[in-house]
């Protein structure tokens, strides 16, 4: 039996989660700039349980949040992928994509290059009619990424996320969108 299938880009490798990502995977999470537009950076074990929780969902569907190494380096820069949001939130159902990029990654294009990928198999492979990303409305970074890879806000479904409690300085996030462009997705 064959695994899930690898995907590749220019520089990029995303794939399967493997034991020797649990180190990299878990200094990353743990990086209080990396984790700055999420509730708190994580520890060893919630680190090594969501690994696991991204493996298993790889392992089923054959696509989620995949590991992304640098193709040249063989390192693990991060994660890059589609996830069906785990908390009720007023746009489901959908599906986004997401990313999280340790520190050292950051400035090269490599969650837009991820991104367009994770794009590609969600219109091209999957035949998704609209994904979704959404982050901290501070989060300017992330919502650059989003906009380089062809994503426009939708201010119509900003929220206060349900994870989050009243009053939390990140509870408020923007929505974006994008359908597939005629002819499939362009790397």
């Amino acid at each position: 039996m064959t695994g899930p299938p690898v995907r590749r880009t220019e520089r990029l490798v995303l794939r399967q989660w493997g034991e020797a990502d649990r180190e990299p995977f878990a200094a990353m999470n743990a990086d209080p700039e990396v984790m700055e537009h999420l509730p708190q950076p994580l520890d060893r074990a919630a680190s090594d349980a969501m690994l696991d929780r991204l493996r298993a969902t790889i392992e089923e569907q054959g696509w989620g949040p995949w590991a992304v190494e640098h193709a040249a380096t063989r390192e693990l820069i991060g994660f890059t992928g589609l996830a069906v949001p785990r908390h009720p939130l007023p746009f489901q159902p959908c599906v986004e994509v997401g990313w999280r990029l340790a520190r050292a990654a950051w400035g090269h294009g490599f969650a837009t290059e991820a991104a367009r990928e994770a794009l590609r198999v969600a219109f091209d492979e999957l035949g998704l009619g609209e994904v979704v990303s959404f982050t901290v409305t501070g989060n300017v970074r992330s919502r650059a990424v989003m906009e380089r890879i062809g994503m426009t806000r939708d201010p119509a479904g900003d929220f206060d996320h349900p994870a989050l409690p009243v009053g939390h300085p990140q509870r408020r996030h923007v929505l974006y969108r994008v359908r597939p462009p005629a002819g499939g997705v362009r790397r």
